[in-house]
Protein backbone atom coordinates (compact mmCIF):
# COMPACT_ATOMS: atom_id res chain seq x y z
CA UNK A 1 0.00 0.00 0.00
CA UNK A 2 2.76 2.13 0.39
CA UNK A 3 4.73 1.71 -2.81
CA UNK A 4 2.31 4.53 -4.84
CA UNK A 5 4.22 6.98 -6.11
CA UNK A 6 3.11 10.47 -5.89
CA UNK A 7 3.12 12.33 -9.41
CA UNK A 8 6.21 14.17 -9.53
CA UNK A 9 7.30 14.26 -6.39
CA UNK A 10 10.99 13.00 -7.11
CA UNK A 11 10.87 16.11 -9.89
CA UNK A 12 10.17 18.43 -7.96
CA UNK A 13 12.69 17.85 -4.73
CA UNK A 14 15.44 17.77 -7.60
CA UNK A 15 14.21 20.91 -8.29
CA UNK A 16 13.91 22.55 -5.13
CA UNK A 17 17.62 20.82 -4.19
CA UNK A 18 19.31 22.43 -6.97
CA UNK A 19 17.60 26.03 -5.89
CA UNK A 20 15.83 26.01 -9.34
CA UNK A 21 12.56 26.42 -7.36
CA UNK A 22 11.65 27.60 -4.23
CA UNK A 23 8.94 26.65 -1.71
CA UNK A 24 6.88 29.61 -2.22
CA UNK A 25 7.13 29.48 -6.41
CA UNK A 26 5.83 25.98 -5.79
CA UNK A 27 2.77 27.15 -3.43
CA UNK A 28 2.50 29.55 -6.60
CA UNK A 29 2.37 26.79 -9.32
CA UNK A 30 0.00 24.52 -6.79
CA UNK A 31 -2.67 27.45 -6.87
CA UNK A 32 -2.64 28.04 -10.41
CA UNK A 33 -2.87 24.35 -11.05
CA UNK A 34 -6.18 24.26 -9.26
CA UNK A 35 -7.93 26.77 -11.92
CA UNK A 36 -6.63 24.47 -15.13
CA UNK A 37 -6.49 21.08 -16.49
CA UNK A 38 -4.43 22.11 -19.99
CA UNK A 39 -1.03 21.87 -18.61
CA UNK A 40 0.84 19.44 -16.65
CA UNK A 41 2.74 20.40 -13.46
CA UNK A 42 6.50 20.31 -15.62
CA UNK A 43 4.94 22.58 -18.39
CA UNK A 44 3.56 24.90 -15.71
CA UNK A 45 6.79 25.51 -14.01
CA UNK A 46 8.00 26.02 -17.73
CA UNK A 47 5.27 28.26 -18.69
CA UNK A 48 5.32 30.64 -15.52
CA UNK A 49 9.01 31.42 -16.02
CA UNK A 50 10.06 29.75 -12.99
CA UNK A 51 12.13 27.33 -14.22
CA UNK A 52 13.77 26.77 -18.23
CA UNK A 53 12.97 23.58 -19.79
CA UNK A 54 16.42 22.51 -19.46
CA UNK A 55 15.97 23.21 -15.99
CA UNK A 56 12.81 20.61 -15.81
CA UNK A 57 14.66 18.19 -18.80
CA UNK A 58 17.88 17.65 -16.13
CA UNK A 59 16.07 17.42 -12.95
CA UNK A 60 13.94 14.67 -14.96
CA UNK A 61 17.23 12.52 -15.83
CA UNK A 62 18.28 12.94 -12.39
CA UNK A 63 15.09 12.12 -10.77
CA UNK A 64 13.21 9.76 -12.28
CA UNK A 65 16.10 7.92 -14.43
CA UNK A 66 14.79 9.22 -17.51
CA UNK A 67 17.46 9.37 -20.82
CA UNK A 68 17.36 13.02 -22.25
CA UNK A 69 17.77 14.02 -26.05
CA UNK A 70 18.97 16.62 -27.44
CA UNK A 71 18.30 18.51 -30.74
CA UNK A 72 20.75 16.02 -33.36
CA UNK A 73 18.93 13.31 -32.57
CA UNK A 74 15.55 13.64 -33.77
CA UNK A 75 14.66 11.60 -36.85
CA UNK A 76 13.51 13.88 -39.91
CA UNK A 77 11.04 11.53 -40.79
CA UNK A 78 7.62 10.75 -38.83
CA UNK A 79 8.02 7.48 -36.46
CA UNK A 80 4.91 7.45 -35.31
CA UNK A 81 1.80 5.53 -36.95
CA UNK A 82 -0.81 7.94 -38.76
CA UNK A 83 -3.53 7.39 -36.44
CA UNK A 84 -1.79 9.62 -33.80
CA UNK A 85 -2.67 13.10 -34.99
CA UNK A 86 -0.19 15.70 -35.34
CA UNK A 87 -2.71 17.87 -32.84
CA UNK A 88 -2.37 15.24 -30.04
CA UNK A 89 1.56 15.75 -30.37
CA UNK A 90 1.36 19.34 -30.67
CA UNK A 91 -0.51 19.64 -27.39
CA UNK A 92 1.53 17.17 -25.05
CA UNK A 93 4.96 18.40 -26.91
CA UNK A 94 5.55 14.55 -27.79
CA UNK A 95 7.67 13.20 -31.07
CA UNK A 96 8.28 9.78 -31.99
CA UNK A 97 11.94 8.82 -32.22
CA UNK A 98 11.55 4.86 -33.45
CA UNK A 99 9.54 2.10 -33.49
CA UNK A 100 10.22 -1.68 -32.67
CA UNK A 101 8.29 -5.19 -33.05
CA UNK A 102 6.45 -4.76 -29.94
CA UNK A 103 7.79 -1.60 -28.45
CA UNK A 104 7.78 2.53 -29.57
CA UNK A 105 10.28 5.05 -28.58
CA UNK A 106 9.01 8.67 -27.72
CA UNK A 107 10.44 11.98 -26.34
CA UNK A 108 8.28 14.59 -24.19
CA UNK A 109 8.32 17.11 -22.52
CA UNK A 110 6.63 15.49 -19.64
CA UNK A 111 7.55 11.95 -19.54
CA UNK A 112 5.51 10.70 -16.12
CA UNK A 113 2.42 11.66 -18.09
CA UNK A 114 0.48 8.77 -17.56
CA UNK A 115 -2.66 10.35 -19.87
CA UNK A 116 -0.28 10.43 -22.61
CA UNK A 117 1.75 7.23 -22.38
CA UNK A 118 -1.77 5.59 -21.61
CA UNK A 119 -3.08 7.04 -24.69
CA UNK A 120 -0.07 5.97 -26.62
CA UNK A 121 -0.05 2.06 -25.72
CA UNK A 122 -3.77 2.07 -26.68
CA UNK A 123 -2.94 3.60 -30.28
CA UNK A 124 -0.12 1.72 -31.17
CA UNK A 125 -1.14 -1.92 -29.30
CA UNK A 126 2.92 -1.41 -27.53
CA UNK A 127 4.95 -0.66 -24.96
CA UNK A 128 6.14 2.81 -24.46
CA UNK A 129 10.02 3.59 -23.75
CA UNK A 130 9.86 7.23 -22.66
CA UNK A 131 12.97 9.91 -22.79
CA UNK A 132 12.80 13.18 -21.86
CA UNK A 133 13.20 16.55 -24.36
CA UNK A 134 13.23 20.34 -24.35
CA UNK A 135 9.90 21.58 -25.23
CA UNK A 136 10.96 24.20 -28.11
CA UNK A 137 13.38 21.27 -29.36
CA UNK A 138 10.68 18.94 -29.67
CA UNK A 139 8.16 21.76 -30.94
CA UNK A 140 10.57 21.92 -33.57
CA UNK A 141 11.38 19.03 -34.73
CA UNK A 142 8.21 18.29 -35.09
CA UNK A 143 8.05 21.01 -37.55
CA UNK A 144 10.61 19.10 -39.39
CA UNK A 145 8.65 15.79 -39.55
CA UNK A 146 5.02 17.12 -40.34
CA UNK A 147 5.31 21.11 -41.67
CA UNK A 148 8.19 22.86 -43.86
CA UNK A 149 10.86 22.23 -41.67
CA UNK A 150 10.94 25.73 -40.55
CA UNK A 151 12.17 26.97 -37.30
CA UNK A 152 10.12 29.28 -34.84
CA UNK A 153 12.01 32.00 -36.38
CA UNK A 154 10.98 31.33 -39.63
CA UNK A 155 7.46 31.00 -38.88
CA UNK A 156 7.27 34.44 -36.90
CA UNK A 157 8.46 36.37 -40.15
CA UNK A 158 6.30 34.32 -41.80
CA UNK A 159 3.32 35.93 -39.94
CA UNK A 160 5.06 39.13 -39.97
CA UNK A 161 4.50 41.79 -42.85
CA UNK A 162 7.37 43.55 -44.91
CA UNK A 163 10.54 44.18 -42.56
CA UNK A 164 11.94 45.84 -45.60
CA UNK A 165 12.51 49.57 -45.00
CA UNK A 166 14.69 52.51 -45.36
CA UNK A 167 16.88 53.29 -42.61
CA UNK A 168 15.72 56.68 -42.31
CA UNK A 169 12.16 55.63 -41.56
CA UNK A 170 12.45 56.10 -37.80
CA UNK A 171 8.82 56.21 -37.23
CA UNK A 172 7.88 52.86 -39.05
CA UNK A 173 11.09 51.56 -37.42
CA UNK A 174 9.72 51.95 -34.14
CA UNK A 175 6.56 50.15 -34.99
CA UNK A 176 7.99 47.59 -36.51
CA UNK A 177 10.72 46.75 -33.46
CA UNK A 178 7.48 47.13 -30.74
CA UNK A 179 5.41 44.45 -33.06
CA UNK A 180 4.93 41.00 -31.68
CA UNK A 181 7.15 38.99 -34.12
CA UNK A 182 10.13 40.93 -33.74
CA UNK A 183 9.83 41.23 -29.84
CA UNK A 184 9.52 36.79 -30.13
CA UNK A 185 12.19 36.96 -32.43
CA UNK A 186 14.36 38.80 -29.66
CA UNK A 187 13.02 36.68 -26.99
CA UNK A 188 13.86 33.41 -28.61
CA UNK A 189 17.31 34.69 -29.18
CA UNK A 190 17.93 35.52 -25.19
CA UNK A 191 15.77 32.22 -23.98
CA UNK A 192 18.25 29.95 -25.91
CA UNK A 193 21.27 32.04 -24.41
CA UNK A 194 20.18 31.49 -20.88
CA UNK A 195 19.20 27.53 -21.82
CA UNK A 196 22.73 26.92 -23.08
CA UNK A 197 24.06 29.02 -20.14
CA UNK A 198 25.71 31.38 -22.59
CA UNK A 199 27.50 34.24 -21.38
CA UNK A 200 27.80 36.59 -24.42
CA UNK A 201 25.10 36.80 -27.54
CA UNK A 202 26.99 37.89 -30.86
CA UNK A 203 24.34 39.76 -33.44
CA UNK A 204 26.22 40.33 -36.90
CA UNK A 205 24.83 42.04 -39.84
CA UNK A 206 26.20 40.93 -43.20
CA UNK A 207 25.25 42.35 -46.89
CA UNK A 208 23.28 38.61 -47.27
CA UNK A 209 22.90 37.26 -44.01
CA UNK A 210 22.28 38.55 -39.94
CA UNK A 211 24.28 36.16 -37.77
CA UNK A 212 23.61 35.18 -34.23
CA UNK A 213 26.15 33.25 -32.29
CA UNK A 214 26.44 32.61 -28.78
CA UNK A 215 29.80 32.34 -26.78
CA UNK A 216 28.86 29.68 -24.70
CA UNK A 217 32.19 28.16 -21.91
CA UNK A 218 34.25 30.59 -24.18
CA UNK A 219 33.86 28.99 -27.15
CA UNK A 220 31.16 31.13 -30.03
CA UNK A 221 28.57 28.57 -32.04
CA UNK A 222 25.91 29.79 -34.21
CA UNK A 223 22.83 29.25 -33.52
CA UNK A 224 19.26 29.82 -36.00
CA UNK A 225 19.09 33.60 -36.85
CA UNK A 226 16.54 35.84 -38.34
CA UNK A 227 16.32 36.92 -41.54
CA UNK A 228 18.78 40.02 -43.09
CA UNK A 229 15.09 42.42 -43.80
CA UNK A 230 14.57 42.23 -40.16
CA UNK A 231 17.97 43.61 -39.04
CA UNK A 232 16.62 46.93 -38.21
CA UNK A 233 14.32 45.94 -36.63
CA UNK A 234 15.98 43.10 -34.58
CA UNK A 235 18.61 45.67 -33.45
CA UNK A 236 16.12 48.15 -33.23
CA UNK A 237 14.35 46.31 -30.55
CA UNK A 238 17.80 45.79 -28.54
CA UNK A 239 18.46 49.31 -28.78
CA UNK A 240 14.98 50.03 -27.22
CA UNK A 241 14.88 47.52 -24.62
CA UNK A 242 18.55 49.34 -23.40
CA UNK A 243 17.19 52.48 -24.16
CA UNK A 244 19.14 53.35 -26.46
CA UNK A 245 19.25 55.98 -29.20
CA UNK A 246 17.79 54.14 -32.31
CA UNK A 247 18.30 57.08 -34.48
CA UNK A 248 22.15 57.09 -33.36
CA UNK A 249 23.72 54.74 -36.14
CA UNK A 250 27.36 56.44 -36.71
CA UNK A 251 28.67 56.29 -33.16
CA UNK A 252 29.41 53.17 -31.13
CA UNK A 253 26.53 52.80 -27.99
CA UNK A 254 26.05 51.04 -24.16
CA UNK A 255 23.01 50.37 -22.05
CA UNK A 256 21.56 47.88 -19.86
CA UNK A 257 18.81 45.64 -19.64
CA UNK A 258 16.85 44.10 -16.72
CA UNK A 259 14.75 41.03 -17.79
CA UNK A 260 13.25 38.44 -16.12
CA UNK A 261 13.28 35.21 -18.39
CA UNK A 262 13.30 31.37 -17.52
CA UNK A 263 12.58 31.43 -14.08
CA UNK A 264 16.24 33.93 -13.85
CA UNK A 265 16.45 37.62 -12.94
CA UNK A 266 19.50 39.00 -15.45
CA UNK A 267 21.55 42.20 -15.99
CA UNK A 268 22.39 42.24 -19.51
CA UNK A 269 24.90 44.68 -20.79
CA UNK A 270 24.38 45.83 -24.23
CA UNK A 271 27.11 47.45 -26.59
CA UNK A 272 26.85 48.44 -30.23
CA UNK A 273 29.38 49.82 -32.94
CA UNK A 274 28.86 50.94 -36.55
CA UNK A 275 29.70 48.23 -39.05
CA UNK A 276 29.34 48.17 -42.97
CA UNK A 277 25.91 46.69 -42.78
CA UNK A 278 24.08 47.93 -40.24
CA UNK A 279 25.14 47.87 -36.11
CA UNK A 280 27.42 45.00 -34.91
CA UNK A 281 25.58 44.06 -31.00
CA UNK A 282 26.95 42.44 -28.22
CA UNK A 283 24.99 41.55 -24.98
CA UNK A 284 26.64 40.24 -22.19
CA UNK A 285 24.17 38.09 -19.99
CA UNK A 286 25.21 38.31 -16.59
CA UNK A 287 23.25 35.47 -14.37
CA UNK A 288 24.43 36.25 -10.75
CA UNK A 289 22.52 32.78 -9.90
CA UNK A 290 25.15 30.78 -11.50
CA UNK A 291 28.66 32.91 -10.51
CA UNK A 292 30.26 30.92 -8.24
CA UNK A 293 32.43 33.02 -5.68
CA UNK A 294 34.13 30.33 -4.44
CA UNK A 295 38.12 30.57 -4.84
CA UNK A 296 38.22 26.08 -4.97
CA UNK A 297 35.21 25.70 -7.34
CA UNK A 298 36.88 28.57 -9.48
CA UNK A 299 40.30 26.77 -9.65
CA UNK A 300 42.53 27.34 -6.99
CA UNK A 301 44.62 24.93 -6.10
CA UNK A 302 45.72 24.29 -2.13
CA UNK A 303 48.84 26.11 -3.03
CA UNK A 304 47.29 29.10 -4.67
CA UNK A 305 44.35 29.50 -2.73
CA UNK A 306 46.88 29.53 0.40
CA UNK A 307 49.17 32.21 -1.38
CA UNK A 308 46.24 34.33 -2.26
CA UNK A 309 44.35 34.19 1.17
CA UNK A 310 47.51 35.92 2.91
CA UNK A 311 48.14 38.51 0.09
CA UNK A 312 44.78 39.27 0.77
CA UNK A 313 45.38 39.27 4.63
CA UNK A 314 47.82 41.63 4.56
CA UNK A 315 46.30 45.39 6.09
CA UNK A 316 47.51 47.12 2.83
CA UNK A 317 49.07 46.89 -0.19
CA UNK A 318 48.29 46.39 -4.11
CA UNK A 319 47.05 43.14 -5.22
CA UNK A 320 46.81 42.78 -9.33
CA UNK A 321 44.52 39.87 -11.25
CA UNK A 322 46.00 39.67 -14.72
CA UNK A 323 44.99 37.86 -18.08
CA UNK A 324 43.13 38.89 -21.30
CA UNK A 325 39.71 39.88 -21.86
CA UNK A 326 36.82 36.94 -20.80
CA UNK A 327 39.64 35.30 -18.96
CA UNK A 328 37.36 35.46 -15.43
CA UNK A 329 39.38 38.35 -14.06
CA UNK A 330 36.22 40.01 -12.34
CA UNK A 331 35.12 36.79 -11.01
CA UNK A 332 38.12 36.41 -9.01
CA UNK A 333 37.71 39.74 -7.96
CA UNK A 334 34.36 40.09 -6.68
CA UNK A 335 35.17 36.12 -5.23
CA UNK A 336 38.39 38.49 -2.90
CA UNK A 337 35.54 40.98 -1.83
CA UNK A 338 33.07 38.79 -1.21
CA UNK A 339 35.97 37.04 1.38
CA UNK A 340 36.81 40.65 2.53
CA UNK A 341 33.14 41.85 2.86
CA UNK A 342 32.52 41.99 6.68
CA UNK A 343 31.05 44.45 8.79
CA UNK A 344 34.95 45.63 10.30
CA UNK A 345 35.90 46.83 7.02
CA UNK A 346 34.49 49.93 4.55
CA UNK A 347 34.85 48.22 0.92
CA UNK A 348 34.51 51.21 -1.86
CA UNK A 349 34.90 49.98 -5.76
CA UNK A 350 35.00 51.92 -8.62
CA UNK A 351 34.42 49.98 -11.99
CA UNK A 352 33.01 50.08 -15.54
CA UNK A 353 30.81 48.90 -15.53
CA UNK A 354 29.18 47.49 -12.63
CA UNK A 355 29.26 44.03 -13.19
CA UNK A 356 27.65 42.47 -10.31
CA UNK A 357 25.84 43.98 -7.26
CA UNK A 358 27.34 43.20 -3.79
CA UNK A 359 25.43 43.77 -0.44
CA UNK A 360 27.70 45.84 2.19
CA UNK A 361 30.03 47.35 -0.71
CA UNK A 362 29.94 50.89 -1.93
CA UNK A 363 30.00 50.56 -6.09
CA UNK A 364 30.25 53.40 -8.27
CA UNK A 365 30.06 53.25 -11.71
CA UNK A 366 32.42 55.47 -13.74
CA UNK A 367 31.40 57.90 -16.69
CA UNK A 368 33.92 59.44 -18.38
CA UNK A 369 31.78 61.34 -20.74
CA UNK A 370 30.69 63.19 -17.49
CA UNK A 371 34.46 63.42 -16.30
CA UNK A 372 34.07 60.26 -13.74
CA UNK A 373 37.14 58.74 -14.76
CA UNK A 374 38.35 55.83 -12.30
CA UNK A 375 41.58 58.56 -11.34
CA UNK A 376 38.75 61.08 -10.79
CA UNK A 377 36.49 58.80 -8.63
CA UNK A 378 39.58 56.96 -6.66
CA UNK A 379 40.45 60.98 -5.62
CA UNK A 380 37.02 60.83 -3.48
CA UNK A 381 37.44 57.77 -2.44
CA UNK A 382 39.88 58.01 -0.55
CA UNK A 383 38.27 60.96 1.48
CA UNK A 384 35.74 58.46 2.18
CA UNK A 385 38.20 56.59 4.68
CA UNK A 386 37.71 52.96 3.27
CA UNK A 387 39.46 49.97 4.07
CA UNK A 388 39.85 48.37 1.10
CA UNK A 389 39.45 49.85 -2.99
CA UNK A 390 38.74 47.72 -5.71
CA UNK A 391 39.62 49.62 -8.91
CA UNK A 392 37.98 47.45 -12.47
CA UNK A 393 41.48 48.18 -14.34
CA UNK A 394 44.71 50.03 -13.70
CA UNK A 395 44.26 52.08 -17.57
CA UNK A 396 46.54 55.01 -17.33
CA UNK A 397 49.46 56.71 -14.89
CA UNK A 398 47.24 58.58 -12.87
CA UNK A 399 45.25 55.87 -12.11
CA UNK A 400 48.39 53.66 -11.27
CA UNK A 401 49.69 56.29 -8.96
CA UNK A 402 46.62 56.97 -7.05
CA UNK A 403 46.42 52.85 -6.02
CA UNK A 404 49.92 53.33 -5.02
CA UNK A 405 49.19 56.15 -3.00
CA UNK A 406 46.66 54.67 -1.21
CA UNK A 407 48.25 51.40 -0.54
CA UNK A 408 51.28 53.59 0.78
CA UNK A 409 48.26 55.50 3.03
CA UNK A 410 47.34 51.90 4.68
CA UNK A 411 44.45 50.76 2.12
CA UNK A 412 44.26 47.53 0.68
CA UNK A 413 43.67 47.64 -3.36
CA UNK A 414 42.80 45.40 -5.73
CA UNK A 415 42.66 45.96 -9.74
CA UNK A 416 43.29 44.06 -12.85
CA UNK A 417 45.49 44.54 -15.99
CA UNK A 418 45.46 43.00 -19.71
CA UNK A 419 48.74 40.96 -19.57
CA UNK A 420 49.49 37.69 -20.72
CA UNK A 421 51.49 36.17 -17.98
CA UNK A 422 52.09 37.61 -14.38
CA UNK A 423 55.30 38.52 -14.70
CA UNK A 424 54.25 41.14 -17.71
CA UNK A 425 51.83 42.56 -14.97
CA UNK A 426 55.54 44.07 -13.41
CA UNK A 427 56.77 45.53 -17.11
CA UNK A 428 53.16 46.52 -18.04
CA UNK A 429 52.93 48.92 -14.82
CA UNK A 430 56.80 50.00 -15.79
CA UNK A 431 56.09 50.72 -19.22
CA UNK A 432 53.39 52.75 -17.98
CA UNK A 433 56.02 55.07 -16.02
CA UNK A 434 55.64 54.02 -12.36
CA UNK A 435 58.79 54.15 -10.63
CA UNK A 436 60.27 50.84 -9.56
CA UNK A 437 61.02 51.62 -6.15
CA UNK A 438 57.23 52.34 -5.48
CA UNK A 439 56.02 49.14 -7.53
CA UNK A 440 58.42 46.82 -5.52
CA UNK A 441 57.13 48.65 -1.76
CA UNK A 442 53.10 48.42 -2.49
CA UNK A 443 52.81 45.67 -5.42
CA UNK A 444 51.66 42.23 -2.84
CA UNK A 445 51.30 39.67 -5.44
CA UNK A 446 50.06 39.40 -9.06
CA UNK A 447 47.85 36.53 -10.20
CA UNK A 448 47.46 35.49 -13.71
CA UNK A 449 45.03 33.33 -15.29
CA UNK A 450 42.95 32.05 -18.01
CA UNK A 451 39.41 29.93 -18.26
CA UNK A 452 39.78 26.36 -19.93
CA UNK A 453 36.23 23.73 -20.15
CA UNK A 454 36.00 21.76 -18.32
CA UNK A 455 35.01 17.81 -19.41
CA UNK A 456 31.78 16.68 -18.83
CA UNK A 457 31.59 14.02 -16.15
CA UNK A 458 28.92 12.00 -17.40
CA UNK A 459 30.37 10.99 -20.77
CA UNK A 460 34.47 11.71 -21.05
CA UNK A 461 36.66 8.66 -21.87
CA UNK A 462 40.04 7.98 -20.76
CA UNK A 463 42.79 7.01 -22.84
CA UNK A 464 46.51 5.78 -22.40
CA UNK A 465 48.56 8.82 -23.18
CA UNK A 466 51.13 7.48 -25.82
CA UNK A 467 55.47 7.47 -24.87
CA UNK A 468 55.75 10.26 -27.14
CA UNK A 469 52.98 12.70 -25.91
CA UNK A 470 54.27 11.73 -22.12
CA UNK A 471 57.79 13.00 -23.68
CA UNK A 472 56.88 15.97 -25.12
CA UNK A 473 54.47 17.50 -22.96
CA UNK A 474 56.69 16.46 -20.25
CA UNK A 475 54.38 14.56 -18.29
CA UNK A 476 56.44 12.51 -16.07
CA UNK A 477 56.71 15.94 -14.25
CA UNK A 478 53.30 15.21 -12.14
CA UNK A 479 53.07 11.66 -12.61
CA UNK A 480 56.97 9.79 -12.00
CA UNK A 481 55.49 6.52 -12.57
CA UNK A 482 53.14 3.99 -13.98
CA UNK A 483 50.60 4.52 -16.66
CA UNK A 484 49.43 8.08 -17.46
CA UNK A 485 45.52 7.89 -18.41
CA UNK A 486 43.92 11.64 -19.95
CA UNK A 487 40.31 11.90 -20.83
CA UNK A 488 38.35 13.05 -24.31
CA UNK A 489 35.49 14.79 -24.70
CA UNK A 490 32.98 12.69 -25.98
CA UNK A 491 29.33 14.54 -26.22
CA UNK A 492 26.05 13.26 -24.22
CA UNK A 493 22.79 14.90 -23.42
CA UNK A 494 24.27 16.41 -20.06
CA UNK A 495 26.51 18.70 -21.75
CA UNK A 496 23.89 19.27 -25.14
CA UNK A 497 26.50 16.80 -27.33
CA UNK A 498 29.88 19.33 -27.03
CA UNK A 499 31.57 16.98 -24.16
CA UNK A 500 32.64 19.65 -22.16
CA UNK A 501 30.49 21.29 -19.36
CA UNK A 502 31.16 24.53 -17.38
CA UNK A 503 34.68 26.09 -17.29
CA UNK A 504 37.50 26.12 -14.49
CA UNK A 505 40.63 28.58 -14.35
CA UNK A 506 44.33 28.17 -14.57
CA UNK A 507 46.12 30.10 -12.69
CA UNK A 508 49.94 31.32 -11.88
CA UNK A 509 50.48 33.90 -8.83
CA UNK A 510 54.10 35.27 -8.44
CA UNK A 511 54.33 37.10 -5.08
CA UNK A 512 56.45 40.07 -4.43
CA UNK A 513 59.88 38.28 -2.68
CA UNK A 514 63.11 40.03 -1.64
CA UNK A 515 64.88 38.59 -5.11
CA UNK A 516 62.32 39.63 -7.17
CA UNK A 517 61.82 42.94 -6.02
CA UNK A 518 66.01 43.00 -6.60
CA UNK A 519 65.47 42.00 -9.93
CA UNK A 520 62.56 44.90 -10.93
CA UNK A 521 65.48 47.90 -9.56
CA UNK A 522 67.70 46.22 -11.29
CA UNK A 523 65.49 46.73 -14.62
CA UNK A 524 65.37 43.16 -15.17
CA UNK A 525 62.77 42.07 -18.10
CA UNK A 526 59.69 40.01 -17.57
CA UNK A 527 61.01 36.64 -18.82
CA UNK A 528 64.16 36.87 -16.76
CA UNK A 529 61.55 38.05 -13.77
CA UNK A 530 59.27 35.05 -15.16
CA UNK A 531 62.45 32.55 -15.01
CA UNK A 532 62.91 34.02 -11.02
CA UNK A 533 59.33 33.30 -10.34
CA UNK A 534 59.16 29.86 -11.27
CA UNK A 535 62.85 28.96 -9.44
CA UNK A 536 61.34 30.32 -6.58
CA UNK A 537 58.27 27.52 -7.14
CA UNK A 538 55.69 29.57 -8.84
CA UNK A 539 53.57 27.47 -11.51
CA UNK A 540 53.08 28.65 -14.22
CA UNK A 541 49.81 28.94 -16.26
CA UNK A 542 50.84 26.23 -18.79
CA UNK A 543 51.65 23.78 -15.72
CA UNK A 544 48.89 24.43 -13.92
CA UNK A 545 46.89 23.67 -17.08
CA UNK A 546 49.06 19.90 -17.66
CA UNK A 547 47.95 19.49 -13.54
CA UNK A 548 44.16 19.79 -14.34
CA UNK A 549 44.30 17.76 -17.28
CA UNK A 550 46.44 15.25 -15.32
CA UNK A 551 43.45 15.36 -12.62
CA UNK A 552 40.92 14.27 -15.56
CA UNK A 553 39.38 18.24 -14.87
CA UNK A 554 39.96 19.31 -18.70
CA UNK A 555 41.87 18.53 -21.87
CA UNK A 556 45.69 18.90 -23.50
CA UNK A 557 43.62 20.57 -26.49
CA UNK A 558 41.84 23.25 -24.06
CA UNK A 559 45.39 24.19 -22.37
CA UNK A 560 47.14 24.52 -25.10
CA UNK A 561 44.15 26.80 -26.92
CA UNK A 562 44.38 29.57 -24.40
CA UNK A 563 48.17 29.48 -23.10
CA UNK A 564 51.53 28.54 -24.58
CA UNK A 565 54.57 26.22 -23.55
CA UNK A 566 56.47 27.83 -20.71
Amino acid sequence: MMLQKIPYQALLDTLQQKGNLSAIELKKVERVQKTTVADSLPQLIVKLGLCSELDVANAFVEAGQFEKVIAGQYPEEPQLPENISLRFLKNYHLIGLGEADDTVTVALMDPEDSFVLDALRLATGKQVIAKVGLLSEIDAALEVQYGQGRSKIDKLVDDSGDYDIGEEDLEHLKDLASEAPVIKMVNLIMQRAIELKASDIHIEPFEQALKVRLRVDGVLQDINAPPVKSTAAVISRIKIMAKLNIAERRLPQDGRIKIQMLGKELDLRISTIPTMYGESVVIRLLDKDNTVLDFAALGFSDKHLQQFTDVLALPHGIILITGPTGSGKSTTLYAALKQLNTTARKIITVEDPVEYQMEGINQIQAKPQIGLTFAVALRSIVRQDPDVIMIGEMRDLETARIAVQSALTGHLVLSTLHTNNAAGGITRLLDMGLEEYLLTSTVNGILAQRLVRKLCVECKQPYSASPELIDDMQLRRFAPAGDIVLYHPVGCPACAGLGYRGRVAIIEFLPMSNAISKAIMAHEDAGAIQELAISEGMMTLYDNGLDKVMQGITTLEEVLRVTSVA
